[in-house]
């Protein structure tokens, strides 16, 4: 079995926010008494940045600058440098989960060109033998807790990061967004008249998204009809911006050739660790966007495009 280390948050969740206290213990389990120089536990926040392949060849000068932004390092010390006994042993350890500096702790988020991650990391360091240091990591998530404490924290830091911590506590203004789809006889999808509405283009993470579409004519069949959730990501520094744009999920809400008249609700949940808060920062943005696609038999799209703002409360 040789030795096996495992990290055991207080929380089965791995939920926490800025401010908490993280709790748990680092259990180590060995058939034989292990030498070290020292047992070592950190936590690190980082957002890391990079520029899609479509884009290298155009901000090829500043390719190689997009560096992480460290948002938090702790280290601490659960056990000096001797002897760890066989068979198991417990540390406990505790982190304040605060940002560094001026920095803000944005809530974890797993894209394709933007990622923001917390994780921590145990390491057995043994010196002595070379390539021998045993480590174990694990990763915890961070969402915005209690707007009150989150914003006074904020406000205590910078202008700047208050100034962020209020746009992204901002209780959701429900405010329906009513659409129309719309084509002439003689185009590829035919006579086409459809409408609906989305009950609000701000959108509370945890709740489902919702609306109604109608298809009103078609002169050509339907095969189906989706709701697609695209996330729309923007890097860069001084010396430029890219922006991508890639699908998360697409949902279907009806197959084929659709009643007329017949209202089809839409619902989508919001899926966990790949949509977050809508950011916008200095260095790069996160937005999202809600495409409504009825496709026709012929594989032709008539589409809805439909910015929302989607934040915690």
């Amino acid at each position: 079995m040789g030795t096996l280390i495992d990290i055991r948050l207080n929380r089965y969740s791995k939920i926490y926010s800025e401010n908490e206290h993280i709790r748990g213990t680092i259990i180590i389990q060995s058939k034989s008494e292990i030498k070290h120089d020292g047992v070592v536990l950190s936590m690190e926040g980082h957002v890391n940045l990079q520029l899609s392949s479509k884009t290298v060849g155009i901000f090829e000068a500043f390719y190689q600058s997009i560096k992480p932004i460290q948002l938090l390092c702790y280290q601490i010390e659960l056990l000096k440098p001797g002897k760890i006994s066989a068979g198991k042993t417990e540390c406990n350890f505790e982190f304040p989960l605060r940002a560094r500096n001026t920095k803000t702790l944005y809530e974890t988020y797993h894209g394709v060109f933007i990622n923001i991650q917390y994780s921590m990391k145990c390491e057995i360091k043994r010196s002595f033998l070379i390539g021998t240091t045993l480590s174990k990591g694990t990763e915890f998530i961070v969402e915005y807790g209690n707007s009150t404490a989150l914003t006074s924290s904020a406000s205590s830091v910078s202008p700047s990061a208050a100034f962020i911590a209020n746009d992204l506590l901002k209780p959701a203004e429900m405010k329906r967004v009513d659409f129309d789809m719309v084509s002439e006889s003689g185009n590829k999808f035919g006579l086409f008249k459809a409408h609906g509405h989305i009950d609000s283009a701000t959108c509370p993470i945890t709740k489902p998204f919702t609306g109604e579409i109608i298809i009103d004519r078609a002169e050509f069949p339907i095969k189906s009809v989706e709701v697609q959730l695209v996330r729309v990501e923007t890097t860069g520094c001084s010396e430029g911006y890219a922006k991508d744009a890639s699908e998360i999920q697409t949902i279907q809400i009806g197959e084929g050739n659709i009643i007329k008249g017949l209202p089809i609700p839409i619902f989508m949940i919001f899926p966990r660790l790949f949509s977050c808060p809508t950011l916008l920062t200095t260095n790069f943005k996160i937005e999202f966007e809600v495409n409504i696609v009825v496709i026709f038999t012929s594989d032709f799209y008539k589409s809805e495009n439909l910015p929302i703002r989607i934040t915690r409360f």
